[in-house]
This record gives C-alpha cells, sequence and structure tokens, in this order.
C-alpha cells in the first residue's frame, strides 16, 4: 500500500480549507441576518389588522356568497 506522502498542512484539505469554510459560512449567516434584520423593521409598520375578519362572524353563513365580505384581504 503507498503511503501518503504529500500532506501538508496549508493545503486546501489543510488549515487553508477549513478557514475557507469558516469564513463562508460566517459570511452567509451574515447575509441571512441582515436580511431577516431589514425584513423585521420592514414589517414593524405593517402589522396585521384582524378587524375585517372578527368584526361580525356570527352571521356568516356555510353556503353564501357574502362570505368574500369576511375573507382575508391582502395588506396595504
Amino acid at each position: 500500500m503507498a503511503e501518503n506522502t504529500r500532506r501538508g498542512l496549508f493545503t486546501l484539505n489543510g488549515i487553508t480549507g477549513m478557514l475557507i469554510a469558516t469564513v463562508l459560512l460566517l459570511s452567509i449567516l451574515a447575509v441571512l441576518v441582515t436580511l431577516a434584520i431589514q425584513t423585521q423593521q420592514a414589517q414593524a409598520t405593517n402589522f396585521y389588522d384582524p378587524a375585517p375578519i372578527v368584526g361580525s362572524l356570527d352571521n356568516v353563513k356555510a353556503t353564501s356568497t357574502a362570505n368574500a365580505d369576511f375573507a382575508f384581504r391582502p395588506a396595504k
């Protein structure tokens, strides 16, 4: 069996590869956290208003075309 004589500490399979993988993972984490914070800040003023739905559900009938009045409406 041939012995592995091409070992190197700073090869792509050594410290260099580990550092590349670590930097890549940390940069992906930083991008995702930044995007999450931006999304949260953008949606903080666009809160959900359940008033049109919860207003009067007592008169909703199972087979009525007027049920569209109580359907979810897209955000403004």
